[in-house]
């Protein structure tokens, strides 16, 4: 089983920055692709940032410039630096992993979220 914990959310004024961080822990072999979600209010879910594991990265063109997707595998977590935050930024922000589990068994796992406000 695994598990992924996200924290760094918080209110920020527009023009601010928030740095993301979602931990995975448990029985992890090895950890894929992981990517960064998210949800406003009465919208679907959205991705908003892409990492290989491998280190190639690609972003929703909404925040291409803005935001930045890193990882550190020795730690298995996954970041999000998001800069010049806008009030359209605002959501519940999920982190989504594929992990394998032990060898030749990989899951999709979630994040439980963060919430993320821009005040403009």
């Amino acid at each position: 089983q695994v598990q992924l914990v996200e924290s760094g959310g918080g209110l920020v004024q527009a023009g601010g920055s928030l740095r993301l961080s979602c931990a995975a822990s448990g029985s992890i072999f090895r950890i894929h692709d992981m990517d960064w979600y998210r949800q406003g209010a009465g919208q679907q879910r959205e991705l908003v940032a892409h990492i290989t594991s491998g280190g190639s990265t690609d972003y929703a063109y909404s925040v291409k410039g803005r935001f930045t997707i890193s990882r550190d595998n020795a730690k298995n977590t996954v970041y999000l630096q998001m800069n010049s935050l806008k009030s359209e930024d605002t959501a519940v922000y999920y982190c989504n992993a594929f992990i394998e589990v032990r060898p030749g068994i990989t899951v999709g796992s979630w994040g439980q979220g963060t919430q993320v406000t821009v005040s403009s």
